[in-house]
């Protein structure tokens, strides 16, 4: 990979940045919108239930599924491990997700603990402070910074007399607001479901369904409780999206072997949620996708066409944000959406440079894609926000980063550095070839060009002359145009 000569480039980066960024008139310019063709944000923010904001599937009429309210939010965390420092981001991501959500963050508490108390996963003590926040601020809803067990739902519940939500059900709720295509819809209901399963509660003992013990001969025993009817026809239901997701996981993966097959090499466009995924993709390709000052504003990848200045083809691909303690029902249910990366020949791991901690957030992307088992794929990291960003902690990442790339895709800075980079780091066509094709033949002149590396070419009497580096297959084609 190309490597950057020294800290200067940052500083001339920084000094370029801040230039475009003066020529910017803030009255007329729209950051990001490269002409999207997607919604907008005044339609997204339409699809927002502000009122009675819910998790429930209507299909499972039976079944309670946590119906949240998130109008009036407090938050809580419980502090284990690491600095204070960690723990207030830790709650401002938190409060990020319940805006995104379409809540108002009322307050927000924090506890030193060693570890989460196993009945309300918060101590008693806290437990009253909270329900005094809770009463005096009139919040409807009380959101924990973490994954709560029934057990500690329910007695929180009892204790605050508010509904109580945790952070896996949160992130679960905004993943069903955004999701648009029907893979999409299909993955977060099969979350939602496998993390609402344990969680079910009855409806009481006059709701169990029991055989009648006075209906003689086959009709004695305890028959099948109303929550294990609701828990049978979860699973029914889960079976059958896992088989569709299946189907459809055919159809991508044809896709994207026909893109193996043409030796067309992937860069996969990767990052935690809000770094600037999608506005980089749209700067590099203009490919018209959302762009939005909020969290998992992407869910669905997009794939786009782009070109080297040699004119090799290779695709870009922007996927759904990362973010820390990531809930597993997530990472398996959109594990065929986030292959884009694992299969991808190259990553480029966009960063928040003006994140209070990006080098942590740097872990938590590299921890989900370790996960799908892309570790191993090269990365470049686009160190965005330049333009605003503290130049000693974008230092700080670059010399933490020796493949760190400082950019702002607001103002343009950057970009064309950032292109080299990924240019510099495709895959080569390993078969060199010299070869002399025949004028009616173009259509081998496109591929070549297209799927492999021009080395030299040569309009001659009898055909157009060739020395290129191509793939095994291409190479296969054109044996019989070879020049010796």
């Amino acid at each position: 990979m190309a490597k950057r000569d020294s800290e200067e480039e940052l500083d001339q980066l920084l000094q370029e940045s801040a230039d475009l960024a003066a020529e910017f008139d803030t009255e007329i310019f729209i950051p990001d919108s490269f002409d999207s063709t997607q919604r907008d944000l005044s339609d997204r923010q339409a699809l927002r239930r502000v009122a009675g904001l819910s998790t429930e599937l209507t299909d499972i009429s039976e079944a309670e599924y946590r119906k949240l309210r998130l109008e009036r939010v407090v938050l809580v965390g419980v502090w284990t491990e690491g600095t204070i420092k960690d723990a207030e981001n830790s709650m401002t991501e938190l409060a990020a997700l319940a805006e995104t959500a379409g809540s108002e963050v009322l307050d927000a508490l924090i506890q030193r603990r060693d570890k989460p108390d196993p009945a309300t996963f918060i101590g008693s003590g806290k437990v009253s402070e909270l329900k005094g926040v809770v009463k005096s601020t009139g919040a409807d809803t009380v959101i924990c910074d973490g994954e709560l067990s029934p057990g500690q739902l329910r007695n929180l519940e009892d204790k605050v007399k508010v509904k109580v939500v945790d952070r896996t059900a949160l992130i679960l709720d905004i993943f069903a607001q955004h999701a648009k295509s029907k893979e999409g819809k299909a993955q977060v209901e099969l979350a939602q479901m496998s993390y609402m399963l344990p969680r079910l509660r009855g409806w009481g003992e006059s709701l169990s369904r029991q055989a009648a013990r006075a209906g003689g001969i086959g009709g004695r025993g305890p028959g099948e409780t109303k929550i294990e009817i609701d828990r049978r026809r979860i699973r029914d239901k889960m079976a059958k999206l896992r088989r569709e997701i299946g189907e459809m996981k055919v159809a991508r993966d044809t896709k994207r072997q026909e893109r193996k097959r043409n030796s067309i090499p992937s860069v996969a466009i990767a990052g935690y949620t809000n770094a600037g995924k999608s506005s980089l993709l749209n700067r590099l390709t203009n490919a018209g996708v959302l762009v939005q000052n909020a969290l998992f504003a992407t869910l669905d990848p997009t794939v786009r066409k782009a070109e080297t200045r040699d004119g090799r083809v290779y695709t870009l691909s922007d996927t759904v944000g990362f973010v820390k303690h990531l809930p597993h029902e997530l990472i398996d249910a959109f594990r065929s959406t986030l292959e884009e990366v694992s299969g991808s020949d190259l990553i480029v791991h966009v960063v928040d440079g003006s994140h209070e901690d990006p080098l942590g957030q740097i872990k938590a992307v590299r921890e989900v894609i370790r996960d799908i088992g892309g570790e191993k794929i090269p990365e470049i990291i686009a160190l965005n926000k330049a333009d605003i960003a503290d130049p000693e902690m974008m230092r700080l990442v670059m010399r933490e980063e020796p493949d760190a790339y400082p950019i702002s895709v607001h103002t343009g800075a950057g970009i064309d550095a950032l292109i080299n980079a990924i240019e510099a780091s495709l895959p080569r066509p390993k078969v060199e070839v010299r070869t002399l094709i025949p004028y009616n033949r173009g259509d081998l002149v496109s591929r070549i060009h297209e799927e492999g590396e021009i080395l030299r070419e040569e309009h001659l009497a009898d055909g157009t002359s060739i020395h290129a580096r191509v793939d095994g297959a291409l190479a296969h084609l054109l044996e019989k145009y070879v020049r010796v």
